[in-house]
């Protein structure tokens, strides 16, 4: 039988036979896709299928089987990929090893299949990796470069994590937990990075790390992995990365923000200013010589800091200051990264990941005035294997205090961790509240709902931090406040086009031809307003704009035009244009749109459906955006 993890003859062919067991997880079905792109035969089994990965699966034409049972390797793979959540005893690990079908984890497979012949670009870090990965692909590929790419969250630029380019580049997200059963070492050690990024080294995973500096060691592995002719690009700010580095073999390359490290780094960052919605303009010097000025989207310290260690990265990539400028400040973010889920009432909700007190803390600080003047109210899950423990318990007590109300749910599946080692959510809201910030533990999530939606006033802004769903506390928040503007999911398009339909609105290119559709959505959940829009290249053509018949005059439109002003200045565009027969008063007096001559517009624009349909009997108008 050939021995787990082994390289096998059979997978340098293509068309090789492989099996996900636990395909639906995220990273699991991210390298599937991957592997059907370039020619391999994937199939997969989960306990668990549902929307979006069940979905995403089926359209890459994968097939997933419900459940797990030795019948699923029938079809006999080449390879069975085992995820790090299998157990040894596994009904399907067992089906593998009794037909002598080699096991193998996706890091391994990664390394094995995707990456001969590749130019790794490695991300990696206690935090900021999704962020950092994900900016680092998005800007290859507005600069026409064409990577592949694998990120552990969704890019909202790319509306996927994972994607096969016919560039030499490819960027990976390098987790720091380990693979399977049969091979207890860090993801990233099978991916050979040529240029990597370390954004900051913690202790995290208590689950799997015993101590800092068990933890480091698994850094120091990968430095050292780095080819004499690569490089190593490290944030000054986090000592530990630091020291880490010093088991590179390559160049190393520090990078940072002015007030926050050493002024002699190769890399510093100088803000220069806040634009509107908390954009961040920055000049840059590499080596005490200025490089260039940038804008980004994204707030917080920690984000800059990211920002400034993709471009020392792609800057050893080859990419000049400007191609690299073009997709800094064209970056929108990721989901559950600082995402805005809806805006009520006045009352903007925000999803976030963040489930370690370093990353709380640098997160609120950031978001703090982003999307409203009122208070910061923030919302915390203890789910991660790590936040549900007690070795936090001070720190994120610390941490927490950076919001101005600070509401704790139950601890997530709290038999996983033990009673004396198990978070105590009522004491840190007492610690919280002896710093002088209200808190509260709140076991029930309908109960936190109920308490936020009598709580809340316009200009807010209530972020939910959690590693998982929380009961979908975010929607349940934005329909029992009323009348939310939120972005469009699969489920709303039929309604959608009905709302169209009854607009007189045309639904060609909906979705599909869609950067953002937003809705509005009333007690019943059915679609009473929507807008949307198209982008071609720096301009924003506004679309799709409607309201209900029997819900005109109620300021709805102008709620929904409002977003979509909103998310054309988050991503960083230069202009936002539209055609309009009757609403030309409207769009001057409220937004300050001005009439242009249609032939002003940008040619992708005339070319568009949208512009064709109203064949010379529109309105051309346009906002420059400061």
């Amino acid at each position: 039988m050939p021995p787990c993890g082994a390289p096998s003859a059979t997978l340098t062919r293509r068309n090789v036979k492989i099996h996900f067991i636990g395909i639906c997880g995220t990273g699991m079905g991210a390298v599937a896709e991957l592997l059907q792109a370039i020619g391999h035969e994937v199939r997969g089994s989960d306990e668990h299928v549902y929307p979006p990965m069940s979905t995403q699966l089926q359209s890459a034409g994968i097939a997933v089987t419900e459940g797990f049972a030795d019948k699923n390797l029938d079809w006999l793979p080449d390879v069975v990929v085992v995820g790090n959540i299998c157990r040894r005893d596994h009904i399907e690990v067992l089906a593998a090893q009794a037909r002598g079908i080699r096991l193998t984890s996706f890091p391994a497979i990664i390394e094995e299949l995707l990456l001969p012949g590749k130019l790794p670009l490695v991300v990696c870090g206690t935090h900021g990796k999704t962020t950092t990965s994900s900016l680092a692909a998005w800007t290859l590929i507005n600069a026409g470069r064409q990577p592949s790419y694998m990120i552990g969250g969704v890019p909202l630029n790319m509306g996927h994590n994972s994607a096969v380019g016919q560039g030499p580049h490819v960027v990976l997200e390098g987790d720091e937990y380990d693979c399977a059963f049969f091979d207890k070492k860090s993801k990233f050690l099978h991916y050979r990075p040529h240029v990597a990024i370390l954004t900051s080294v913690e202790l995290d995973h208590v689950d799997i790390f015993t101590d800092l500096e068990h933890i480091k060691q698994a850094f120091r592995e990968l430095a050292a992995l780095i080819p004499s002719d690569g490089a190593l690009v490290v944030c000054a700010s986090s000592p530990h990365a630091l020291d880490v580095a010093k088991a590179a073999h390559c160049r190393v390359e520090r990078y940072g923000v002015s007030g926050s490290c050493p002024d002699d780094i190769e890399w510093l960052a100088e803000v220069t200013g806040i634009k509107p919605g908390g954009r961040t303009a920055f000049q840059l010097r590499r080596n005490g010589q200025l490089y260039g000025h940038f804008e980004l989207g994204l707030s917080g310290g920690y984000n800059l800091e990211n920002a400034v260690g993709v471009i020392a990265a792609l800057a050893n990539l080859g990419l000049s200051a400007s191609e690299i400028a073009s997709g800094i400040r064209r970056f929108v973010g990721v989901k559950r990264r600082q995402e805005l889920r809806g805006v009520a009432q006045g009352v903007s909700i925000v999803d976030d990941f963040a489930h370690h007190p370093t990353a709380i803390r640098e997160t609120l600080r950031g978001l703090r005035g982003r999307f409203g003047t009122g208070r910061l109210i923030a919302v915390f899950e203890p789910r991660s294997a790590t936040s549900r423990t007690a070795v936090f318990q001070q720190e994120f007590a610390e941490a927490l205090v950076a919001a101005d109300e600070i509401l704790i749910g139950a601890v997530h599946m709290p038999e996983k961790a033990p009673p004396g080692n198990r978070l105590d959510v009522e004491r840190l809201a007492a610690d919280i509240r002896r710093r002088g910030v209200p808190a509260k533990a709140i076991q029930n999530t309908a109960q936190i709902v109920e308490h936020l939606s009598q709580r809340v006033s316009a200009g807010d802004t209530v972020v939910i931090m959690s590693s998982g769903s929380f009961e979908n506390l975010h929607e349940r928040l934005l329909q029992k406040l009323g009348d939310a503007v939120m972005p469009a999911a699969a489920s709303d398009l039929p309604k959608v086009r009905q709302l169209l339909d009854l607009a007189k609105l045309p639904t060609t290119g909906v979705p599909e031809a869609l950067a953002e559709l937003w809705v509005i959505k009333d007690g019943q959940g059915d679609s009473i307003g929507c807008v949307a829009l198209e982008l071609y290249g720096d301009t924003a053509l506004l679309r799709s704009l409607a309201v209900h018949p029997e819900r005109r005059g109620e300021g709805l439109g102008w709620m929904l035009a409002e977003m979509a002003l909103v998310r054309v200045r988050q991503r960083g565009l230069l202009r936002v244009c539209l055609l309009t027969e009757h609403a030309t008063d409207f769009f001057a007096e409220k937004f300050g749109f001005r009439p242009v001559p249609r032939e002003g517009l940008p040619p992708e624009v005339q070319i568009s459906s949208e512009y064709q349909r109203f064949c010379g009997r529109a309105v051309a108008m346009a906002l420059e955006i400061s």
